[in-house]
């Protein structure tokens, strides 16, 4: 019985959020290479239906697992909360390990924030007010995307960074310690240099035009999710001192499929960061 009104109050949801919002599916935001016989990643996007405003703040959320897995499909639930909720919601595919390491990953979602700040206003979006998300390697994406400058992001373009239990924040530490296998495919991901650990890392770019951030942690995560963000958030601290994470009894995959239900307590705490933060 339990799990017959559980089912129906999922289903409920989806007919409301489908109600709610509109999905733009498989945007095109990289150019089609014909050499490649990769599938070009695409991406989706969710506004709301019945918004009287012009403009209205932008979610770019990254997916996660291990850099070599996961698809965007799998967050539509997600994009509709957040459109129903009012924000356009923006939520990529991108070409996962071993086809491709973290630096071209990266630069795809680069490639997304651009798009989102040329394209978005068709949407109802304000490219004047995006915030970047990710839940666990996704994390790891969005960040680096925005704060390493090698991939062209004007970090002080974005208005906010939301990490979700976020993995890889400082992989140059973590690699040291725990060297690259051929698991998860983490050699094709990461190689065996020192300096190109550094170079995936996001601590090692915190500077004072670091966008504002909001980081949630899971009380019941992985001990390396848990120290990646200590060491992240102690040395974030030198530029936006009030930081702390918000800490819920949660495991990992939890931290995220919360938001696949409406009434999640976190919609309202990340809609108010965004609204604190607004250009």
């Amino acid at each position: 019985m339990r799990y017959k009104i559980a089912i129906l109050i999922l289903l409920n949801s989806v007919l409301l959020g489908s109600c709610a919002s509109k999905k733009i599916k498989d945007a095109s935001y990289l150019e089609t290479s014909k050499e490649s016989t990769i599938a070009t990643p695409r991406l989706n996007v969710f506004v709301p239906r019945n918004s009287k405003a012009k403009q209205l703040p932008v979610l770019i959320f990254v997916h996660g697992g291990y850099w070599n897995s996961g698809r965007k499909g799998t967050y539509d639930l997600l994009g509709r909360n957040f459109a129903r909720k009012g924000v356009v919601t923006v939520i990529p595919d991108y070409t996962l390990s071993p086809d491709m390491d973290y630096d071209g990953m990266t630069k795809q979602i680069a490639s997304v924030i651009q798009w989102t700040k040329d394209s978005i206003s068709k949407y109802k979006g304000n490219p004047n007010a995006v915030f970047v998300t990710g839940h666990s390697a996704g994390g790891h994406l969005g960040a680096l995307a925005v704060m390493n400058p090698k991939y062209g992001i004007d970090p002080k373009s974005i208005s906010g960074i939301i990490l979700n239990d976020a993995a890889g924040l400082d992989m140059k530490h973590y690699l040291e310690e725990n060297p690259p296998t051929m698991d998860h495919n983490y050699i094709a991901t990461w190689g065996t240099s020192p300096t190109k650990w550094q170079d995936a890392s996001p601590i090692y770019f915190l500077n004072k035009n670091t966008p504002p951030f909001l980081i949630y942690v899971g009380d019941k995560t992985y001990t390396s999710i848990k120290t990646t963000n200590k060491r992240f958030i102690d040395a974030l601290h030198a530029f936006q001192p009030g930081v702390q994470s918000v800490r819920l009894d949660k495991k990992h995959v939890p931290m995220v499929t919360q938001y696949f239900y409406p009434w999640s307590d976190r919609f309202d705490e990340v809609i108010g960061f965004i609204k604190s933060e607004m250009k």
